[in-house]
């Protein structure tokens, strides 16, 4: 285990000699070319042949588009490298000159800096193979978005047909000035569960909604009464967020549907809160549709789900002291914990630890005009990850190679 000032200081030779032309060409290549979850063949391609060329082992279509790139260079410590590859379905609308050229889709969370940051990191410590002494496995997983990737990389044989890891790496663009590397020891993002409802009514014509079972009012008053369960059911100290992202019915304007449809967002930060709001959920959903008198039961169902996010105390800290090392101390801070989700943690073997960190990317003009004062002020204020206007300035394309190859070389013999 390397100490972090000469982890540092080996980091900075090894990506000396980096082309930023080269990182921006890759990157904006990736994101004027979006793919969504389980179809980023593209992406995976990009990924699997600079693997490739920089001399690692490398298996592809793991998960379907999965990327395994293993370089082993003897006897040391085995480390994990992950970046997600897939995109959203978002409009772009950054009038970037490398914008999306897939109509309605968009990198809108950043993955495609992910893919860049680890290909590069890749080739700095491929390059200098003869200073450290280990294995490197770099993980190109993909759906994060769908959130069925990680889970099922793992049932494609992730921890049986590659080398078990010591620790599990990986880091994620977000809003805030450039410079800064947000790091926290334990919870750092939230649990997430994605529910489908579906109320069945009895449809009819508009002209005599006597003769119906409205299934729009009673998604209705199911919308409305869901926002009560955190509000009025999770204690102040306890954190929780429910989200109604989707509400389809109906197909004419004098036809009442036979159904409605809800797709919700859950997120917590406590186990058993989780399992509270889901049972809220569910009681609120029944309770809507006896009141009503529909003729079925609702539909529902749990359709995915991420769990909390908790880094291993001891590997942030180490992690942490090698960042303040390479950018300063007043570099990496503790933000707390985001409502945020992944299912980065799901690549972990049980009883590996990892660290997950962020990289903050808003372009310095854009963070400067943005109204508020201090830094969460400012934060709520520029596009974030998901948006359409979402657009990672240039300057953290070297940055956040760097935080994962000094990670990587302060475990590394």
């Amino acid at each position: 285990m390397a100490e972090p000032d000469a982890a540092a200081r080996l980091t900075v030779e090894l990506t000396a000699g980096l082309s930023t032309a080269d990182l921006a060409d890759f990157y904006q290549d990736l994101h004027r070319h979006p793919e969504l979850s389980f179809r980023e063949h593209r992406t995976a391609a990009k990924l699997a042949g600079r693997l490739k060329a920089a001399g690692y082992q490398v298996t592809e279509g793991v998960a379907g588009t999965g990327v395994v790139g293993v370089l082993s260079t003897g006897a040391g410590p085995v480390v994990w490298l992950r970046a997600d590859l897939d995109a959203l379905p978002v409009e772009e609308a950054t009038g970037l000159p490398y914008a999306s050229a897939a109509g309605g889709v968009m990198h809108a969370c950043g993955h495609d800096l992910h893919v860049t940051w680890l290909a590069a990191a890749a080739d700095a410590l491929a390059a200098a193979r003869d200073v450290w002494s280990g294995t490197v496995v770099v993980i190109g997983q993909p759906a994060e978005e769908a959130g069925g990737g990680a889970a099922a990389m793992v049932a494609d044989g992730l921890h049986e047909r590659f080398p078990r890891p010591d620790v599990l790496l990986g880091q994620h663009v977000a809003p805030g000035p450039p410079g800064l590397y947000p790091h926290r020891a334990g919870l750092v993002m939230s649990a997430s569960d994605d529910v489908d409802v579906v109320v069945h009514g009895v449809g009819g014509h508009g002209s005599r909604p006597e003769a119906t079972v409205d299934p729009i009012v009673t998604a209705a008053h199911i919308v409305t009464r869901l926002q009560t369960v955190v509000s009025r059911e999770v204690a102040a100290r306890e954190s929780a967020v429910l989200t109604v992202g989707r509400f389809e019915a109906g197909t004419e304007h004098n036809v009442i549907p036979d159904r409605a449809r809800l797709a919700l967002n859950l997120r917590t930060q406590d186990p058993s809160v989780r399992r509270r709001v889901l049972s809220a959920v569910r009681r609120v959903v029944d309770g809507e549709c006896r009141a009503a008198g529909c003729p079925a039961p609702p539909g529902f169902e749990v359709v995915s789900g991420y769990p909390a996010t908790f880094n291993d105390a001891g590997l942030d800290a180490e992690v942490a002291a090698v960042h303040r090392a390479l950018f300063g101390a007043q570099s990496v801070i503790d933000a707390g914990p985001v409502m945020g989700s992944e299912d980065f943690s799901l690549l972990a073997p049980e009883g590996v630890p990892y660290d997950y960190w962020f990289v903050t990317s808003t372009p310095a003009a854009v963070w400067e005009a943005a109204p508020g004062e201090g830094l969460l002020e400012k934060f709520d204020a520029v596009p974030g990850n998901h948006s359409p206007l979402f657009a990672p300035d240039a300057s953290v394309l070297l940055p956040g190679v760097r935080t994962l190859v000094s990670a990587a070389l302060s475990r590394l013999a």
